[in-house]
């Protein structure tokens, strides 16, 4: 007995496929943009305040704050796998940036002698080069999610622990590091480049925040990634079929560790400038930040299964729940029926994929 296959796509049947079929409403991601367009038509009636400048730059601010840590855990989740690891990852980055900023401008210090040391001619060593001291705290941040992202990689693409059992561990691991090294307290960037740390995170060039910029200019190369390189290719048929992937001579040990190095370097540089916009980074900064950060990816298309998923649809995603966070906050909404509402949207979005995918 044979099998019916699947007819593809020609001229003689292209008449057939409805229109749920083709284009962007091809996928979950088109769903997600209708149900945002008319989300917006209901705010702009339920409050004269949603469409103003200032409101409009808090939602681009803030959906800004969990978006570049979902394009990271997209790129995992199209592989099907997770990372559970994304709201620790993101407060101990900024932690260790605001510390390495404090450490280096304190004369006292061991490490901060190199920056201030006065010379025998009376001139400071390093630290006249404006710049240099937030450049190495940065750099430092961003090394910790970049050793977190390799162990990650290593425990699930050569050790072949799961996925989410090694984040979930990662998640504890990172979150009380982070309570050790600073012993539960904040830490707050200091020193002669705090101005420059502050504009460089939470300030804003021609009205426009900052956050959103470097949001745009990440998804965009995401986007070249993922379709115009091999390694995106790559990324895809792991996600796909890993066995046949493996087969076919794809270096899977090699991409799903860089995966993980991605989605880690992602979290920590969006704990950076989340540390920038509060001000500090506090011991129990980002909590629950991953739950936060998997429903944007999820609601705007990523498969937790594998294969699917882009920049596109993370940013919806985030664009969503953030209208959703400012509309009731205007329409004067108790704030814990956020999670509530998430919750209804991840499975009506899973659900209505689930529809669209029988009638094809």
């Amino acid at each position: 007995m044979t099998m019916p296959m699947e007819s593809p796509i020609t001229f003689s049947n292209v008449g057939k496929i409805r229109w749920w079929q083709r284009g962007i409403f091809a996928s979950q991601t088109g769903y997600v943009l209708l149900a945002l367009a008319v989300l917006l038509v209901i705010m702009h009636f339920a409050s004269p305040y949603f469409f103003t400048e200032g409101n409009m730059q808090n939602v681009a601010k803030n959906f800004s704050f969990i978006a570049i840590a979902t394009l990271g855990v997209t790129f995992v989740i199209i592989t099907g796998g997770i990372d559970l690891s994304v709201g620790s990852m993101m407060c101990f980055s900024a932690m260790i940036t605001s510390m390495v900023m404090t450490e280096l401008s304190a004369p006292g210090s061991p490490a901060g002698a190199l920056f201030v040391h006065m010379a025998a001619d009376g001139k400071t060593v390093l630290a006249n080069v404006p710049g240099l001291i937030l450049l190495v705290s940065i750099v430092a941040g961003l090394g910790v999610a970049l050793v977190v992202g390799l162990v990650n990689g290593f425990c699930i693409a050569v050790l072949g622990l799961s996925p989410f059992v090694t984040t979930l561990g990662m998640l504890s691991i990172v979150r009380g590091l982070g309570y050790v090294v600073s012993n539960g307290r904040g830490s707050f960037p200091g020193g002669p480049d705090a101005d420059y740390f502050y504009a460089a995170t939470s300030g804003d060039v021609l009205g426009v925040p900052v956050p959103f910029i470097y949001l745009v200019i990440l998804a965009l190369a995401m986007a070249v990634v993922l379709h115009h390189t091999s390694f995106g290719r790559h990324v895809f048929a792991l996600g796909g079929n890993e066995k046949a992937a493996e087969l076919t001579g794809i270096p899977v040990v090699r991409v799903k560790i860089e995966v993980y190095v991605i989605c880690a370097l992602a979290a920590g540089l969006q704990g950076i400038i989340i540390s920038g916009w509060l001000g500090s980074a506090p011991a129990n900064m980002a909590t629950s930040y991953e739950l936060n950060v998997i429903a944007a990816a999820v609601i705007g298309g990523a498969n937790l299964a594998g294969g699917i998923g882009g920049p596109l649809g993370a940013i919806v995603g985030c664009v969503l729940l953030e209208v959703i966070r400012n509309g009731l906050v205007l329409a004067q909404v108790s704030s814990y029926w956020q999670q509530t509402l998430v919750g209804v949207i991840i499975i009506l979005a899973v659900l209505v994929d689930r529809i669209r995918s029988r009638m094809t």
